[in-house]
């Protein structure tokens, strides 16, 4: 056993090897390139992995630190594996001597002193052949001890320093997380606004030239035409809504003619017409069509109803539509009276661009000129027709007395058709009939007492080359538009006025 004066100087010896050798010492890990002390990288572990993120370090930073880490793990190893290889041999050098030494004590005497200090006998009386301690310097002058804990620093700094990368990694994961999905929303936003213009594109007349237009040999097919139809109906309701809202309605003082006025059959040139108009209308127009096959039943909204028939007439739809309304607050002379009103006839028709009156027949009737409102791709339209308001006594005393207003095409001198627009013809009827509620009492009637019961027919030939589905959709999509339109704007007119019978 050696004493303790020998191992302190053996620990003497190791100091000295360490300092020559510069392993586990903060100028050791600064000569290797280190950009972190061994206090700090021993001590890594148990430091939280934020504070250095905190003080700016980033991913680039970290890298770099794992790059010299592993320059300096590599030097390590290669100085371990020295020191393994040299324990190795001494390891097999020290068997060798042993194995020579047995033989020659198998021939020679055992020895019973130790002159030199390299036999100890033991209390059995073996004996034990001591070998000196590997010298450090023997080692190539390496410190063992030192070697391991600089190791264990380096790998201590690594650890941590990856644990940082993972960190800032993961950081930046959820920041490019974040940039990808508003890059995902920017995208879808790119491409709706894509195929929102591409449609608005395809819908506008963009193609040029005639064949691209209403016409006999018009190139778009059906879908298409119904497309931008629909579009350019869509366009026209936002305009129409935006100028309502800006629009104040001028309140205008129309004279109503006496009753009698209404009630007697006219002496101009087209008096016979018309009479013959309004019979037919009492006749045909008040029929119900609730039951008859005939009649499709198109739209039910609360009280209104549309009906249409199907007819086609060399490739020309003249579907009759009828619907019949019932509307509050309002009595049939007076829809009637702002039916045929010309004066206020903007009012509330959004489909016209313009009009004239071409000539005034009589007190209850005139020849009115309009044309409409141009739905691109389909051609511009005008219409030519005789407008007239006739009151029909009832026959019965428990009957409501009708009003009707009656519009036919006629032809006039004054406004002959052109090129510009297409004539189409029409047939329309508004008849309303007044229901009224007795009050309670000795109370006077009021609004809340009268209900108006509506009748609208209409009979349209377009002419033109409009597709059949182009024309019986729109038909179908604005006559109730119109009729809730109109009833509307005849309550609000006559709301807070005396009762107009």
């Amino acid at each position: 056993m050696m004493d303790i004066g020998q191992r302190d100087g053996q620990d003497e010896k190791v100091s000295q090897i360490r300092a020559e050798s510069g392993y586990g010492s903060e100028t050791s890990l600064r000569r290797h390139g280190s950009m972190l002390s061994l206090t700090s990288a021993a001590s890594a572990l148990s430091a939280t992995s934020t504070s250095s993120f905190k003080k700016g370090h980033r991913l680039r930073e970290k890298l770099a630190e794992m790059e010299t880490f592993r320059d300096i793990l590599c030097r390590q190893v290669d100085t371990l594996q020295k020191y393994f290889d040299s324990c190795a041999d001494a390891v097999s050098k020290d068997e060798f001597q042993r194995d020579r030494e047995v033989e020659e004590d198998e021939d020679d005497f055992p020895a019973t002193t130790r002159p030199d200090g390299e036999y100890n006998h033991n209390n059995n009386g073996s004996k034990e052949k001591l070998f000196s301690p590997a010298s450090p310097k023997g080692m190539n002058g390496i410190d063992f001890k030192g070697e391991a804990i600089t190791f264990k620093a380096t790998t201590a700094g690594i650890l941590s320093t990856l644990s940082h990368c993972i960190e800032l990694m993961v950081k930046r994961e959820d920041s490019w997380q974040k940039r990808l999905d508003k890059e995902l929303e920017k995208r879808r936003r790119v491409e709706d606004a894509y195929k929102s213009a591409m449609n608005e594109l395809k819908k506008k007349s963009h193609y040029g030239g005639p064949d691209y237009e209403e016409g006999p040999n018009s190139l778009i097919n059906e879908d298409e035409f119904f497309d931008a139809v629909e579009a350019a109906l869509d366009r026209q309701d936002k305009i129409e809504e935006q100028c309502q809202s800006e629009k104040v309605r001028i309140p205008r003082l129309t004279p109503v003619p006496a009753g009698d006025a209404y009630s007697t059959i006219g002496t101009h040139r087209y008096a016979t017409k018309v009479e013959e108009m309004v019979q037919n209308h009492m006749t045909y127009s008040l029929q119900d069509v609730g039951g008859d096959a005939n009649w499709q039943l198109v739209i039910e909204e609360g009280e209104m109803k549309v009906y249409r028939r199907e007819v086609e007439e060399n490739g020309i739809v003249l579907d009759p539509l009828k619907a019949t309304h019932a509307v509050k607050g309002v009595t049939g002379h007076e829809v009637c009276h702002y039916f045929w009103d010309t004066s206020v006839r903007l009012d509330w028709e959004t489909t016209i661009e313009n009009f004239n009156v071409v000539e005034t027949l009589s007190d209850n009737a005139v020849i009115v000129y309009q044309t409409h409102k141009r739905v691109w791709p389909a051609s511009q339209r005008d219409v030519l027709y005789l407008s007239a308001i006739r009151k029909i006594l009832a026959t019965n005393e428990n009957d409501p007395d009708t009003w009707l207003v009656c519009n036919f095409s006629v032809d006039h001198d004054n406004a002959q058709p052109t090129n510009r627009c297409v004539r189409a013809k029409i047939n329309v009827a508004m008849i309303c009939q007044t229901l009224v509620s007795p009050p309670e009492g000795d109370k006077e009637i009021s609004r809340d007492n009268i209900l108006c019961k509506i009748t609208y027919v209409a009979n349209v030939n377009p002419g033109g080359w409009a597709p059949a589905s182009v024309l019986r959709a729109v038909a179908k999509r604005e006559y109730p538009k119109f009729l809730k339109r109109f009833t509307s704007y005849v309550q609000e007119k006559t709301a807070g006025k005396p009762i107009l019978f």
